[in-house]
């Protein structure tokens, strides 16, 4: 039977457009479901359960007394209200809501497709990996609530870095697979493969201190910028704890980090600036990108001044988004390759 191949890519299109924007509404949910603490409000995975809220009073109060089991609970939130517990159970219900969806949303078309446009010119099989990373993000999910649930107040800030990561990369991909199929036009001069590699790392560091900060609420000490209260370093630790074993603990070492980073991966931005005003072409590319960057330097300093406000926190972390696609687009046209 023949199947017209633009059908396809007509439908491959929305689909992955669609996707890419519902993981973004994912990565903004579950930042808010950190910054207001309610990760661990829900103690169970409930992988095929909880697909509906509480609705009865002896279902609020189940959930309630298993949230009172964990540490959470007994050392900072102890004599929390039922109403305050559901205002941050509808928080993980949300994301856990979501990402049942987004696993659904990714399957279904790819088993539609499977199903309708297999023998077409430019079916692949390989969209598969978008459901095999959402699963297993799903999985990390998990893991990264219950090392909150016996010994610890909170999760632990690798696992939190290990899954934000994840989300990142998935969302990565997806962008990429759009610039395949709509067929981005590539640079006619070539970068320096090491200059944007060298980038790429950087960004990658800056995402994972940052999530480090969060996980450990680091952003609500040194709230000055651009000094840390007073000085450069910060003034309640030595430069020999750089090299201690427990460095990615310290919060005010890993402040520190994150700042200095943040310094040099702008240093590596005006060189790659400089080899686009060389080539004089393709200029609106670092400038979006330019443009990315300093608006999330402008929205960590502002989220820092202020304490970590909410609003600026989230917006913050939506705008590593904006640096990711941006700079993806400059990697795409640098690149020979498709995937």
């Amino acid at each position: 039977m023949f199947v017209n191949s633009d059908t396809y890519i007509k439908y491959l299109k929305l689909w992955l457009i669609t996707l890419f924007l519902l993981i973004i509404l994912m990565v903004a949910v579950g930042g808010l479901t950190r910054l207001t603490d309610s990760g661990l409000s829900i103690t169970a995975w409930e992988l095929f359960t909880g697909i509906l809220p509480p609705l009865t009073i002896n279902e609020w109060n189940f959930y309630f007394s298993e949230y009172k089991k964990i540490p959470e609970y007994q050392n900072i939130n102890y004599g929390m209200s039922l109403n305050e517990f559901k205002v941050i159970f509808y928080w993980e219900y949300a994301h856990r809501l979501l990402a049942r969806f987004v696993g659904l949303f990714t399957l279904i078309p790819l088993i539609l497709f499977s199903l309708y446009f297999k023998n077409t010119q430019h079916y692949s099989n390989k969209y598969y990996w978008i459901f095999f990373l959402v699963c297993l993000q799903g999985f990390i999910g998990w893991y990264m609530v219950s090392s909150g649930l016996i010994q610890n107040n909170d999760v632990s800030h690798f696992r939190l870095s290990i899954h934000l990561s994840l989300a990142l990369f998935i969302l990565c991909l997806i962008f990429w697979f759009i610039l395949n199929v709509y067929i981005i036009k590539k640079f006619q001069f070539k970068l320096p493969s090491k200059l944007l590699l060298f980038i790429l790392i950087l960004i990658v560091l800056q995402i994972i201190l940052g999530a480090f900060l969060s996980g450990l609420d680091g952003g609500l000490i040194y709230n000055s910028w651009p000094d840390m209260n007073g000085s450069f370093f910060p003034g309640d630790v030595s430069y020999l704890d750089l090299l201690s074993t427990q460095l990615f603990y310290n919060v005010s070492i890993i402040q520190f980090l994150h700042r200095f980073t943040a310094y040099l991966l702008l240093f590596f931005i005006l060189i790659l600036n400089y080899f686009f005003i060389k080539n004089k072409s393709n200029i609106k590319n670092v400038i979006l990108f330019d443009l990315a960057i300093l608006l999330q330097v402008f929205l960590g300093i502002v989220t820092l001044i202020s304490g970590v406000e909410i609003k600026y926190a989230s917006l913050h972390q939506l705008g590593s988004i904006f640096v990711l696609t941006t700079y993806l687009m400059i990697l795409y046209k640098n690149s020979n390759r498709r995937l």
